[in-house]
């Protein structure tokens, strides 16, 4: 089924923007688990595959609407020196993909692709999810401390 152009283009920035999400998440999950802190490397690490699923799923709908998925083009990556600036980056990098879903989905919408605005909608979801997650995350620093804090991620 051919896609509406506008769509196609929204949906390839999405896919940069997921894309980008998987490496610096895969960094920051690495090293973590370098640094010893176990837990949060887990847990990056599977914030890395979700985004791997959203890439999935937007590579299926633009091939379902004849466009050409571009998987070549990545965003700017920001690797954090320590874990606070890890999880400040991540958190920039949900925040504005929270942002992005929620204008494709105004624009699927308004466009009438009601397929590709559920998509957008069921992924937004996992994104501020993950926002939730980060934010606890800066929850648990500012109550007890960054040393405390990593303390509970080793092991």
């Amino acid at each position: 089924m051919k896609g509406n152009d506008q769509v196609i283009d929204t949906l390839n920035m999405l896919l940069a923007d997921e894309l980008t999400a998987i490496s610096q998440y895969m960094v920051h999950s690495e090293m973590c688990d370098n640094w010893g802190f176990e837990k949060l490397h887990g847990a990056i690490e599977k914030r890395a595959i979700d985004e791997m699923k959203h890439a999935e799923k937007l590579i299926g709908r633009l091939l379902f609407l004849e466009g050409k998925p571009i998987v070549s083009k990545l965003k700017e990556m920001h690797i954090g020196a320590d874990v606070h600036s890890q999880l400040k980056d991540d958190w920039d990098a949900e925040s504005g993909a929270v942002k992005a879903y929620n204008d494709a989905i105004r624009q699927a919408a308004d466009l009438g692709d009601n397929g590709t605005r559920s998509l957008l909608e069921s992924i937004l979801k996992d994104e501020e999810a993950h926002i939730d997650w980060l934010e606890a995350q800066f929850d648990q620093i500012a109550q007890m401390g960054i040393q405390n804090y990593l303390t509970e991620q080793v092991g």
